[in-house]
């Protein structure tokens, strides 16, 4: 899961295309893929932003997390998640892929936060999951974007982040990976 914020400290949210089997027309981090088997977290997410969304922009690694969740009667994700950050001074979505989204949105960490509480079942689950555990990111990582982590990792969202998955993720079927 890429997360993409711009100088406002604001998130790159996109909206998975209709035609996605598994959470469509949800709401997901800036990019989410699978590494090809050569290839690192980075430059996964690297390779695929300027397919996905038109962004080339140098990530850094947070942190990997497991989960397994299930999506209605018609599959579930069982999966290792690599969470990366990176930034951009501007975007511009005429780029987008429409097969794989939809819609493109800038959130704050305040609205996200308001949407959660309203409605968590237009988003992805791994995409709350990258942001709760965006804290325990490695030390550069951490120290390279201290001013985002703190906005989005703040004691007042990491309940609302927890009580969204617990509404996805009721067995408790994710952790953090060391």
């Amino acid at each position: 899961t890429a997360l993409i914020f711009n100088g406002d400290g604001k998130l790159l949210l996109t909206k998975r295309s209709e035609g996605k089997m598994l959470w469509p027309n949800d709401w997901d981090g800036t990019v989410a893929s699978h590494p090809r088997e050569s290839e690192t977290y980075v430059s996964s997410a690297e390779r695929r932003m300027p397919e996905e969304i038109g962004i080339d922009c140098k990530m850094n690694y947070v942190n990997k997390f497991e989960y397994h969740v299930p999506y209605k009667d018609i599959g579930s994700e069982n999966e290792i998640c690599g969470t990366l950050i990176g930034t951009v001074d501007s975007f511009d979505n005429s780029r987008m892929i429409k097969d794989e989204i939809s819609e493109v949105k800038w959130i704050n960490p305040d609205e996200l936060k308001n949407e959660l509480e309203q409605n968590k079942d237009v988003y992805c689950p791994w995409m709350v999951i990258a942001l709760y555990f965006l804290a325990d990111s490695d030390s550069a990582t951490l120290e390279k974007f201290n001013s985002l982590i703190t906005k989005w990792a703040s004691d007042d969202l990491k309940p609302v982040y927890q009580n969204a998955i617990k509404h996805y993720i009721p067995d408790n079927n994710w952790r953090l990976v060391k």
